[in-house]
């Protein structure tokens, strides 16, 4: 299967924890004879959109024009990123904003844009994490944001199903719970899950 992961920690400066487990997840994908790509959002440079206008008549920025080329390519694709104030960064949901366009993401019927999921037969995976426990975030935030992404982007345009993975209380792991993440992610790409 051919897989795309979409890192989308807006901190380009360092590697976190959501780069390594991109790459356990890759490295699994890999040994499982998948072929595996990655954008990391926080290397390209793009605008924000700031009117419905450009979003549904406007072209996609050079720098993303590549991207809509690796999902059109990818049958799954994987998005990591931190939780920050409940949500994706800023920068995922401009990047997410710029590359899902009506025409390529969905119909340009202005009367029912749900006519055309022009992205359905891809499968998805959302890998966040977060300070607070993932039960926590789960079960008393109902895991809104995740839920969000996941019905009102990833649905919205096709994909299905989409499954998540929570990893919560990141700043307590240490070596062996990230250890365990690791794992986890590795068989998560070996079965292109």
């Amino acid at each position: 299967m051919n897989i795309l992961l979409i890192l989308g920690h807006p901190d380009g400066t360092r590697r976190h924890l959501c780069h390594a487990l991109a790459d356990a997840y890759a490295e699994g994908a890999r040994l499982g004879g998948h072929e595996v790509r990655v954008v990391d959002v926080a290397k390209l440079d793009f605008p924000l959109l700031r009117s419905q206008q450009d979003w549904e008549e406007g072209t996609v920025p050079a720098a993303l024009a590549p991207v809509q080329q690796e999902l059109e390519w990818a049958g799954h694709v994987v998005l990591f990123f931190p939780l920050w104030l409940g949500d994706m960064p800023a920068l995922l949901k401009a990047f997410l904003e710029q590359v899902a366009r009506p025409g390529f993401a969905i119909g340009k019927d202005h009367g029912n844009p749900l006519t055309a999921k022009l992205l359905k037969g891809r499968s998805a995976r959302v890998v966040v994490t977060m300070g607070m426990p993932a039960l926590v975030y789960r079960w008393y935030f109902r895991a809104h944001s995740v839920k969000s992404l996941e019905r009102n982007i990833l649905g919205f345009v096709g994909f299905a199903p989409v499954h998540e993975t929570l990893v919560g209380g990141v700043d307590q792991l240490g070596e062996r719970g990230v250890a365990k993440w690791l794992t986890h992610l590795r068989r998560a790409g070996e079965k292109a899950d």
